[in-house]
């Protein structure tokens, strides 16, 4: 979903004719430098026009990632779930140095993911559809202008399942997480607190989407995320629109009820969802690299 940035309406129809062209051949390559990173990506692809429209847009995960491995004194290691093309990765790469581990389960995305990560020895793979460990469905996704969801149901595209305690047996080179991106639509606010509870010892940042809507549709409650953090010990919250604007920086406690303005009507508010970044109370270089995060 695109930034909520003011356009003119001679710059709208532009930009939803283009669309409307590329989305009659979605599968083509094409090589597009987006904020000074290149890649390869599927025409169809939104994320050139979002970032164009708002240069803010998906910058603050790099920077995060960045006064992370500041405050730590060394290299990153990250996880990106819902790894889409390896944008994420590839701009947090650019950076910071460390390594990342991608999750992606949309075997198309799969394709484009590794011709932009495939060669580089600082990412791994994961090909399977991410899930906490109570869970038991079977799911199929929906694509739409560059991002996926999924629903159950069943497709040929559809990566195999792994749950998250089975992800950290695979993939014990990345035992020291310290970043966790989630992008998922709408299954972020159970997926991130599994991943908080398996990887408990290292106490990493969660960065995700955080969307009431998309979350609801998922049939996820999007408002116990906060209390299922807190139990883990997650205090501090940094919070940007999704248009990477920065909103402010507050104690965890009172998430739920500044949450509520996401349930006010799209058009009464400034932007569709927010992206949050979450640090233990144990961590202090989390907490120094919530603060540090500026725009550029």
């Amino acid at each position: 979903m695109p930034p909520k940035t003011p356009e003119s309406i001679a710059q709208r129809v532009r930009r939803r004719l283009g669309w409307a062209i590329r989305d009659r051949w979605p599968n083509r390559p094409v090589k597009r430098t987006v904020q000074g990173v290149d890649m390869v990506l599927p025409w169809s692809h939104r994320l050139p026009d979002y970032a164009r429209v708002e240069p803010e847009y998906g910058q603050n995960l790099p920077r995060l990632a960045a006064a992370l491995a500041a405050a730590d004194g060394r290299p990153v290691v990250a996880m990106d779930i819902g790894a889409n093309v390896g944008d994420s990765t590839l701009q947090i790469l650019d950076v910071a140095d460390g390594k990342v581990l991608c999750v992606e389960a949309d075997g198309f995305y799969l394709d484009f993911l590794r011709r932009n990560v495939g060669d580089d020895d600082r990412v791994a793979v994961e090909a399977s559809l991410l899930l906490d460990d109570e869970a038991e469905v079977t799911m199929a996704p929906v694509r739409q202008g560059g991002t996926t969801r999924f629903v159950p149901g069943e497709s040929e595209k559809t990566a195999p399942t792994v749950t998250v305690s089975q992800l950290r047996e695979r993939h014990p080179d990345f035992d020291a997480m310290r970043l966790v991106k989630s992008d998922t639509d709408g299954y972020d606010v159970t997926l991130v607190p599994a991943v908080a509870r398996t990887w408990s010892d290292t106490k990493p940042v969660l960065f995700f989407e955080y969307d009431h809507d998309l979350s609801r549709l998922a049939g996820n409650d999007p408002v116990k995320v906060w209390q299922d953090l807190d139990a883990l010990g997650y205090d501090l919250v940094r919070v940007w629109d999704n248009g990477g604007r920065p909103i402010g920086i507050y104690p965890l406690s009172e998430m739920a009820e500044r949450a509520a303005l996401l349930d006010e009507p799209v058009e009464s508010r400034a932007y569709h969802f927010w992206d949050v970044a979450v640090s233990h109370r144990d961590d202090p270089a989390g907490a120094e690299a919530l603060r540090a995060v500026q725009p550029g």
